[in-house]
């Protein structure tokens, strides 16, 4: 029995990813299945809070926390796979053990579609370092086929995802350009940058892939994103210095662009694309690309002015900071 001011065994899971006992936290993982799911849910939470700071102390600690990617309560699933979002993002490594139990709940058709969302978001981060490891024939299909959800957070994480996958291997997704440009022109912003991001990764190395992809891209010169513009003259360029003949507009609109950081990514790019010389420092480089792709989306989700980023809605002043229309939170 605990002691009054004591936390009960499961709270204590924190406490012991911090002393780093491994035997007993991994005890301490067994204990938490036992609990009711309040207990499950807000344990993980916490667990996710110190995956923040601290990811290697979940090394080897996947396999007993996937359990929980099972567990009946559906928020207790969707919690664990957002603690793997974290953990794959800061430190892959100590996801890898976990990616066959990602991808099973990716592919399960019965899965609360917020689970496999985040369990694809999860396999993109570790696709960067590890693509070996994630880019089956059978996970790239269900990247792909999710593509045609109708919920917006579960489309622009599966096209995350993909984007992932080709900054940590081009060559996986060289024979999906079609499936990608089938969807470049989602009305999710987001959706558009990765997948415009993703054929910009399949270029940097298999450019000749990218033929089925050029009308496509040439749709999005004169996207309303302009992160989405500059994608698409990136892969144009490409494209372009790869033989294709690719038809560009004389004025990209540049000027246009009321952001300064969203012009000074977009004229580069337009150049870029417009002319036939070297390579930009940058300037379709994997490398590059894949350090700044965080940055950008940040960029482009948070709000300027009053308005949502995703639909223009005005915000409200008070309430949740989340847009009434199209639930992106502010």
């Amino acid at each position: 029995m605990s002691e009054p001011d004591q936390p009960s065994t499961p709270d204590r899971l924190t406490d012991l990813l911090t002393d780093g006992d491994h035997e007993e936290t991994v005890a301490c993982l067994n204990q938490l299945g036992a609990a009711d799911a309040e207990a499950r849910k807000r344990v993980l939470r916490a667990s996710r809070d110190v995956a923040k700071e601290r990811p290697r102390v979940f090394k080897e600690l996947a396999a007993p926390l996937a359990t929980f990617l099972t567990d009946d309560d559906r928020a207790v699933r969707l919690t664990t796979a957002k603690l793997f979002v974290t953990l794959a993002q800061s430190e892959p490594t100590v996801t890898l053990p976990v990616v066959d139990a990602l991808a099973e709940r990716l592919a399960d058709d019965g899965e609360f579609y917020y689970v496999r969302a985040r369990c694809a978001e999860a396999l993109g981060y570790v696709a960067v370092d590890s693509p070996e490891n994630v880019t089956d024939p059978e996970t790239l299909a269900d990247l792909r086929i999710g593509l045609r959800f109708d919920e917006p957070e579960v489309k622009e994480k599966l096209a995350k995802a993909l984007a992932y996958v080709g900054l940590g291997d081009p060559g996986r997704l060289r024979y999906h350009v079609t499936d990608l440009a089938e969807h470049l022109n989602s009305e999710d912003e987001l959706v558009r940058y990765y997948l415009a991001t993703a054929l910009v990764a399949v270029a940097c190395e298999h450019a000749d892939a990218l033929e089925p992809a050029v009308d496509a891209l040439s749709e999005r010169i004169d996207d309303s994103n302009p992160y989405v513009r500059g994608r698409s003259a990136e892969a144009l360029g490409l494209a372009n210095r790869s033989g294709f003949d690719v038809q560009l507009p004389d004025d990209w609109d540049v000027d246009a662009v009321e952001s300064e950081a969203a012009a000074a990514f977009l004229e580069p790019r337009v150049r870029f694309a417009a002319e036939s010389g070297p390579l930009v420092d940058g300037i379709g480089e994997t490398e590059s690309i894949r350090n700044r792709t965080d940055d950008i989306v940040e960029a482009m989700t948070t709000p300027d002015g009053d308005d949502c980023p995703r639909c223009g809605l005005a915000l409200p002043s008070d309430g949740m900071p989340m847009c009434p229309r199209c639930g992106r939170p502010f």
